[in-house]
């Protein structure tokens, strides 16, 4: 934190008529290692996918004021009906596009397909992973069978000059419109995140908040599997505390799951 001016310093050389000018903020120099926050303010979100979780997300962001730019796999006319509920705030867009148009992305797309993801239009930013591992639809991927990565560390990977976040991954698309609550409710409901830039758990934390929810950090990427399906964070209703427990008695690899 810079240290504040003596009362004897600039303010005793200020002239009368600049004493009654506000402040102006300078930028401040020397500060880069602190982490720099998005504005939450009409932010425009890319969102790749609109399946349940990208839809509701959408219906979630436009609430906010949020200018939204989704697309599906399908084509942008094919979301029409979802525009037309959304409003003047959302447009509907190829994957490049959305990737292009948003300070802000969120990739939520069936894991087999991440690597269709853009990369270069991402490049510096931040990028919320809804993602989980389902091999019955995803087919069997002996790296996450046997616990070496995880969903989000495989984006990262695909995405190197992106700062993934895990986001979403772990409450049912209904619930995030639906189960919020505000600042310092009793019981308040708690999301999880992981990232290795602390800039976006800073910014996923802010957007949970104004979504109504609590905010834990898992830590880095690589523990980003305690969120994951069929961990004991996995889609339960529970509060920052539950969650903490919940995130700490994960396990990595059930011996009946591992492949290979």
């Amino acid at each position: 934190m810079p240290r504040s001016c003596g009362p004897g310093s600039v303010r005793s050389s200020r002239s009368a008529q600049d004493r009654q000018r506000p402040p102006t903020r300078r930028p401040s120099r020397g500060n880069e290692s602190r982490p720099r926050r998005v504005s939450a303010v009409m932010t425009t979100i890319g969102i790749i996918g609109a399946g349940h979780i990208g839809s509701q997300l959408a219906r979630a962001f436009t609430a906010l004021g949020d200018n939204v730019v989704i697309a599906n796999s399908r084509g942008p006319e094919t979301l029409a009906p979802l525009i037309e509920e959304l409003g003047p705030t959302a447009r509907a867009a190829t994957a490049q596009d959305a990737a292009e148009a948003g300070e802000v992305v969120v990739v939520t797309v069936p894991l087999a397909a991440y690597r269709d993801v853009p990369v270069a239009p991402l490049a510096g930013k931040i990028v919320l992973d809804t993602n989980n591992y389902y091999w019955e639809r995803d087919g069997h991927i002996p790296a996450l069978d046997r616990g070496e990565t995880t969903t989000s560390g495989m984006l990262q990977e695909h995405l190197p000059e992106s700062k993934v976040v895990k986001a979403f991954n772990h409450i049912a698309a209904a619930d995030i419109t639906t189960t919020g609550t505000p600042a310092g409710s009793p019981d308040r409901r708690a999301l999880g995140t992981a990232s290795d830039f602390p800039e976006a758990v800073a910014y996923v934390t802010d957007l949970y908040d104004r979504l109504g929810f609590d905010t834990v950090s898992a830590g880095p990427l690589s523990e980003s599997w305690r969120l994951e399906r069929d961990r004991p964070a996995y889609v339960v209703r529970q509060n920052a505390d539950e969650l903490r427990a919940n995130l700490a008695r994960g396990f990595r690899v059930r011996p009946e799951d591992s492949v290979g």
